[in-house]
């Protein structure tokens, strides 16, 4: 993965999980934590992808493939908001039974 790809997973990651924290406001961490969970969410997303072979060679011989870039941009937001998610059912749970 080069630095280009990986900027790209990092800020679809925070995008995506700042749209999932405002589609779910009771479990939103806030626009801050929204963007780190999206961000560490984006990263291991991205990570994902690539060691299953799905993103392909981005960055290869000069140039870009547009299916590997959508592909990082697609599961780079999931995996944003899939992580904020988690991360706020689990903070929405402790704090209730605390």
């Amino acid at each position: 993965m080069d630095i280009v790809s990986l900027i790209i997973s990092l800020i679809s990651g925070a995008v995506g999980g700042n749209i999932a924290g405002a589609a779910m406001k009771d479990k939103s961490l806030g626009v801050l934590g929204n963007s780190i969970a999206g961000i560490v969410g984006g990263g291991a997303g991205s990570w994902l992808l690539s060691a299953m072979g799905v993103l392909g060679k981005m960055g290869a011989a000069g140039g870009m493939d547009i299916g590997s870039l959508i592909a990082n941009i697609a599961g780079s937001g999931v995996g944003g908001a899939i992580l904020m998610l988690i991360v706020g059912l689990i903070r929405g749970g402790t704090s209730k039974s605390a």
